[in-house]
């Protein structure tokens, strides 16, 4: 079976990438930008400094703000019919995995219309065109929808997240400026952080990981291992890291997949809006403990990449548990609690099936029951 390996046309990296922007809308001889972007990032003025590039460079624009923390299907609604009577002709997402989801999921219906049912793209679906063109510039360094083929987005009728797969939804442009990471606060910097560690670390591990994709991940479990403290103390070398980090994780896993670390953290987010790198984070130590029988010798160089001495020196079982420890006491150092509150063990039935059936759970390395994923959701109480 052949190995598939797909990435943004074009990426700019490094602090003042934004101006780009207009460069690139110019020599695609774009008339006017979508922009999806979330109310707090225009509040706090992050998405101002792109509206400028925009305005400084005479390129037209029109804002679309109905965006929550988990996109739902609404937005996504809300977003057709308002690009539809803008004129746009291409989007840029400035945001997090929030707002890339959101323009994802519209630039697909608007290029695809007869999957105008939001609920129809879950999964692979077998759309015929590119999505209207994307210029992604991540605020968050964690989800790395900027450089993936994927988007979730939630029901909130249903209390489910459904995830899409679609390589016809990649932005071909992605814009990474720590520069526009620098605002984040430190709650919202240890959890996106720890959301791209899960995605190098499910990369790495899942079942169609293999050479090009392991070397993606592992350096990007080095990067975000030696930053994310660093960029939760608003250090410039720590931001700069984060955001090379987690793009790199971005550019493996979404070719190869993850596990059940995220279809918990799904279903977390749509029953109880746990944030999506905080649900991840609870949920790494505990799936790394239950795959790790499945791993190979993966953790030692987990546990390598993240620092860890003598490494070579121990037995499987203990470079297993020394990569475990050293993902939980990062974890636990910038600030993600160990345990859920709201979790309740009358939820358990339902959060389990919901995310046995997510479309991340396949790619896992130990294949995981509804029983199974109840007894791991249970160490969270």
């Amino acid at each position: 079976m052949a190995n598939r390996i797909m990435l943004n046309e074009t990426s700019y990296h490094g602090a003042g990438a934004i101006e780009e922007i207009a460069n690139e809308a110019k020599a695609h001889d774009f008339k006017k930008a979508f922009v999806c972007s979330d109310p707090d990032l225009i509040k706090f003025g992050v998405t101002k400094k792109v509206t400028d590039v925009l305005d400084k460079n005479g390129l037209a624009y029109e804002i679309y703000s109905d965006i929550k923390a988990n996109p739902t299907i609404e937005n996504v609604q809300h977003g057709v019919e308002a690009f539809k009577k803008s004129g746009a002709d291409y989007l840029i997402a400035i945001g997090g995995g929030s707002s890339m989801d959101t323009s994802k999921a519209i630039g697909i219906i608007i290029a695809n219309p007869e999957f105008e049912d939001v609920r129809s793209l879950e999964g692979v679906a077998p759309t015929k065109k590119p999505c209207v063109p994307i210029i992604a510039v991540p605020t968050t360094a964690g989800t790395a929808a900027e450089v993936t083929i994927n988007y979730v987005i939630t029901d909130v009728e249903r209390k489910r997240k459904f995830v899409c797969v679609d390589p016809h939804d990649m932005p071909i442009i992605a814009i990474v400026d720590p520069d526009m990471m620098s605002s984040m606060p430190k709650g919202l910097t240890a959890s996106t952080g720890m959301d791209a560690l899960t995605h190098a670390i499910e990369g790495y591990t899942t079942k169609a990981a293999w050479e090009m994709t392991d070397m993606f991940h592992l350096k990007a479990i080095e990067i975000i291992s030696r930053s994310l403290r660093s960029a939760v103390a608003n250090e410039k070398e720590g931001r700069e890291g984060m955001a090379l980090g987690q793009y790199i994780a971005g550019m493996g896993f979404s070719n190869v997949g993850l596990g059940i670390a995220h279809s918990m953290a799904h279903t977390l987010g749509a029953v109880y809006d746990t944030p999506h790198g905080v649900a991840c984070a609870m949920m790494l130590p505990i799936v790394m403990e239950y795959n790790a029988e499945c791993t190979g010798e993966k953790y030692r160089e987990i546990a390598r990449a993240m620092g860890v001495k003598g490494v070579d020196d121990m037995s499987v079982e203990e470079y297993r548990k020394a990569a475990v420890d050293a993902v939980q006491k990062l974890s636990i150092d910038v600030g993600i609690p160990t345990k859920l509150e709201a979790l309740k063990e009358e939820d358990l039935d339902f959060l389990a099936e919901s995310a046995h059936a997510d479309a991340c759970a396949p790619g896992n390395p130990k294949d995981a029951s509804v029983e199974d994923l109840k007894a791991l959701f249970r160490k969270l109480m």
